[in-house]
Parts: structure tokens; sequence; C-alpha cells
């Protein structure tokens, strides 16, 4: 069996599979997602969504800028980029944590931290769950925990300790340089702030990360382990050593003249990915426990799948071997990731013409480990809206993509089952199953 191009580029052998690979994600969680839940301590519902985007922080707002196909790419202003070979992404501008956090603490706190707290708050005021109410003040906090995850810790205040280190010495490394470059301290930071004593740390696997931390918090629940989590991704990479890196890797974009077409998942001119940054956070819930107290209830998780490829440290397989007719697909816009997807998607379906799938990553970016958490509150949006957001920028799309991909224009879709993809570095593979909530 041939492999996929490099992801970044490069030239890799060919590729003889072995006969001990697990199966694809995508099939296993298609597989499952029949089978829902009938115990209500196992089945597990949304009740709270909470983001910061390049979109805003409020989560109609976010799901009506998608729907209208805006770009949220833009030159980088927040340090000079001229002398890189891609000056652009899709950077958050105007972020204010004014009423979640204080304004000693704010000063402090590295990005992905502040982006973290903030959407978890809103989150759980969604679920009727803000801090200092009485639904909040009535929650048993042992059985209440919070699992978000991220890709690349808090690289800010590593990169500026660095920069001291060299420059001034040890002395002036900032004291909390360790603290803030782990990366369970989102998790654990939002948990000391709403008091949730429950299941709580992080999980890395690279951009697949938000994906697992919903399976775990899932997992959690339904071994009666807790009943309510606070689960999603963290990111803010957007920084000079962030940026360096995936140019280096040969990863990112280079359509400076025109970045809001930079992102183009399954065209034929797509060159590669645009960052993004961010946070998304789901509140995850037994059904017993949301009816308890009459919790607002968005949709359904119904399962999911994660497994690892043990193939290439960031080539993705091609391989992977009814009811699903809505997919919010990993698609990067890089040249081989796109269509391992497709094919993998294709031998699951018999039957794409009922699907509808598209990218969110061509409007946001690359949101790394938020990315799943993101692009999961926009599938939620799909299923109660009925609208699925557009792919922009499919100009001029690849004959193998033969789904079809909601091109430039939302369309109109109810949805029945929804699964939304995310791959990571290191051959991360994660997929996760919505669907609207029927008692």
């Amino acid at each position: 069996m041939q492999a996929p191009g490099h992801i970044l580029g490069l030239r890799l052998p060919p590729h003889l599979s072995s006969p001990r690979r697990q199966p694809c994600p995508v099939v296993r969680a298609a597989q499952a997602a029949p089978r829902r839940e009938t115990d209500p301590r196992r089945r597990v519902v949304i009740t709270g969504m909470g983001l910061v985007s390049v979109f805003g922080s409020e989560v109609g707002a976010f799901y009506d800028r998608l729907l209208a196909g805006e770009s949220g790419v833009g030159p980088i202003d927040r340090f000079d980029a001229s002398s890189f070979p891609t000056r652009f992404a899709a950077q958050i501008r105007g972020f204010t944590s004014e009423g979640y956090i204080d304004g000693k603490n704010d000063r402090r706190l590295d990005d992905i931290l502040r982006y973290c707290i903030v959407s978890g708050r809103k989150a759980l005021e969604n679920a009727g769950l803000g801090k200092g109410s009485d639904a909040h003040a009535k929650l048993d906090k042992v059985r209440a925990g919070v699992l978000v995850g991220a890709g690349l810790g808090g690289p800010t205040v590593f990169f500026d300790s660095v920069q001291n280190l060299i420059e001034k010495g040890h002395r002036k490394i900032s004291p909390f340089f360790v603290p803030y470059t782990i990366t369970n301290m989102g998790s654990a930071l939002l948990a000391m702030d709403v008091g949730f004593m429950g299941p709580n740390y992080s999980i890395s696997a690279a951009c697949a990360t938000s994906n697992h931390c919903f399976y775990a918090a899932a997992n959690h629940i339904r071994h009666g382990e807790a009943d309510i989590i606070v689960a999603g991704g963290t990111e803010a990479s957007i920084i000079p050593i962030g940026l360096g890196g995936f140019v280096a890797c040969k990863a990112l974009s280079e359509r400076n003249d025109d970045p809001t077409t930079a992102s183009r998942p399954w065209d034929k001119e797509r060159g590669g990915f645009v960052m993004g940054e961010g946070a998304g956070v789901l509140v995850m819930e037994s059904l017993e426990h949301a009816m308890k107290r009459d919790a607002p209830i968005i949709a359904e998780y119904l399962g999911g799948a994660v497994n690892c490829d043990a193939y290439h440290m960031t080539d993705p397989r091609s391989d992977g071997l009814g009811c699903v007719n809505y997919i919010n697909a990993h698609a990067t816009s890089t040249l081989a990731g796109d269509l391992a997807e497709i094919r993998a998607i294709k031998q699951v379906f018999s039957n794409t013409s009922e699907i509808k799938i598209n990218s969110t990553k061509s409007m946001i970016g690359h949101c790394l480990g938020a990315a799943g958490a993101l692009e999961a509150i926009a599938t939620v949006q799909a299923i109660t809206t009925g609208w699925v957001h557009p792919t922009i920028n499919q100009f001029n799309p690849e004959p193998e993509v033969e789904f079809d991909t909601v091109a430039n224009e939302r369309k109109q879709h109810e949805v029945n089952v929804a699964i939304s993809n995310s791959f990571g570095f290191g051959g991360h593979n994660s997929v996760v199953v919505f669907a609207p909530f029927n008692p």
C-alpha cells in the first residue's frame, strides 16, 4: 500500500500495512452511532458551551459568522512578522477577560490560560451553573470535574523566559515559568476558580487533544465517577516561536497577498494550513443529573473513538476502514491530509449523497489543541439551528472529493447524527459523535 505524500510536503518511502493496526476511528465511531445508551446514568448530554475565538467569545455570534462565510484570517500584528515567509494567521484581537479574571491575574496569565478560564466560565453560565448562582452552590463539587487540554502548553511565558535566560541570566526567568507552561494548568486553574473537585487533568494529543478530552470526560461519567465534566481544549501559539516552528516544518500556507483565501481545504491550489487560536469548552453531564436539575439540554454525545496510526510522526494514513449525515472534517488545507481523511470516510460510507461535509478551519484557521473543541461547538450548532456553515475558498475542488462540501454558501440541513474528526501529529486519531437530544 502506498502511503500518502508527507503532510508537510516531504517525500516518504512506500509503507507496507501492518496486520496489527487498529481499525480507523471513523469506522468505530460510525458503527457505534446507532447503539444509543438507554440508561440515563450513562447517557451523556451537552448542557453548556463556551468559547473564545477569532469571531469573539459568544457562541451565537461565532456561528453566525461561520454561517455568513466570513474569514477570520488576516495579517499578524501581535509581533513583527515581516521576516517570516508566512505573515498571517487567524489571530484573536480585542479579547477581554473582564468579569471572569481579576486584573492582577489577567496581567500575569498566558493567553492560553485566559482563554481556558473565560470559555469554561461561559460554558457553565450557558449550562445554568454560573459561578455564584444557586445551582452552582448546590452542585456536588466532588462529582464535578474539569478536563481541558492543550497541544503546546503556555508558549508565551516559555518564549519570554528563554529570551530572558539568554539575554539577562537565570535570575530573570519568571517564577510562573513552570506552572504556566505545563499543559494541565488550564484545567487546574479553571477547577480552582469554580471549585470543582472531581476528575481533573489535561490530555495533550496534538490537534486531536479536544476530542480526546471529550471522550475521556464521557467515560468518567459513564463509569459513575462524575456527574458533570467541563471538557475541551485551549491554544495560543501565534507567537514568533510558534509561527517559526510551523514555518520550519513547511506546514503553513504562504499566500501573503490574499490571506483570507489561504485556508482552502480540498481545493487543488491549497498550500498548507493557517494558524489559529482560541478555546472551546462543553459542559458534559449525565442525563440523570441534567434532568434532576432541570438543565437546558442542547444535544447528546453518542460516543466516539480514539486510536493511533503507529505509522509516522506527522503523516496520516489514508486507508481507514447509515445514520450519519453531517461530518465536520479535520480538513486542514494540507496536500496529503485532506485527501487521506476523504479516503477513510469513503470506506465507511457506501452512500454519500445525503452527507454534508465541511471545514470550520477554512474560516478560523487551525487552532491546534483547541481545534476539536471549537469544531464540536460548530457541529452542535449545526444540529440545533438546522444550518451547516460553508467551506469557503472552494474554487477548484479536488475531483476525488465527491461529497457535498457546502462550498462557499451555507445550507439548510436537518442533522440526524454528526461526527467531528480530529487528527494530530504523532498519529493521534479521534472522532466524536453528536446527535439531537431525544428523551
